[in-house]
């Protein structure tokens, strides 16, 4: 007759199940339908922006600390995803809170790369990982009518990205240039299925 497992084995194994749960969904891959997004917690979840420093903060504050956080200071139990509509914060007490994006824009995160890249849909402020890091490079974003919206020099963070702040409801294109390189890829903020996350933008 199997033998039951102790408490606080059947503790260990849980914990260990979320952990891995969170460190395989650190970037998004693919588009989620519109409804995936989970709605509005209880009050009492309202706990976990208090228990991350981030009480207070809107989507906009939340999002450009986090990105631009030490990769090594970010916390291992916090999620965040970055959606057109919304910023998602789920953790490992299985809380989760959706804080709506602002009106009139959408926050696009651009990790260039020369050699190696990886899959991303919605940009993860705490765990995704471009190979670029803390490195300078020209950003040049232009709408679809050619007119010319950001050009400027970026440092990228120490996750390897860039976020820009793109207006919502347009499509264009958006090159990156370092030390003679340059990659160029279409970027679209129409939808709340587009994506936050760039990392097919090839330096060459």
């Amino acid at each position: 007759m199997p033998r039951s497992t102790s408490p606080h084995l059947a503790r260990l194994a849980a914990v260990a199940v979320l952990a891995s749960g969170i460190a395989l969904t650190g970037c998004t891959t693919t588009s989620p339908g519109a409804g995936s997004a989970p709605a509005s917690s209880p009050a009492s979840d309202a706990d976990l922006l208090a228990d991350h420093g981030l009480a207070g903060l809107d989507a906009t504050q939340i999002i450009e600390r986090l990105d631009a956080m030490p990769v090594e200071d970010r916390p291992a139990d916090l999620m965040a995803s970055v959606r057109p509509d919304a910023l998602i914060l789920t953790d490992g007490q299985e809380r989760d809170w959706r804080l709506p994006m602002p009106e009139d824009e959408v926050y696009v995160a651009v990790a260039p790369y020369r050699d190696q890249t990886h899959e991303c849909y919605f940009h993860s402020l705490t765990t995704c990982k471009g190979e670029l890091s803390d490195t300078e490079v020209r950003i040049v974003l232009t709408n679809a009518d050619g007119d010319v919206l950001i050009n400027e020099v970026r440092r990228t963070f120490d996750n390897g990205f860039v976020g820009i702040w793109v207006p919502r409801g347009i499509e264009g294109t958006l090159t990156v240039k370092h030390e003679g390189s340059e990659g160029t890829v279409d970027v679209s903020t129409r939808g709340q299925d587009d994506p936050t996350c760039i990392t097919s933008l090839h330096l060459a």
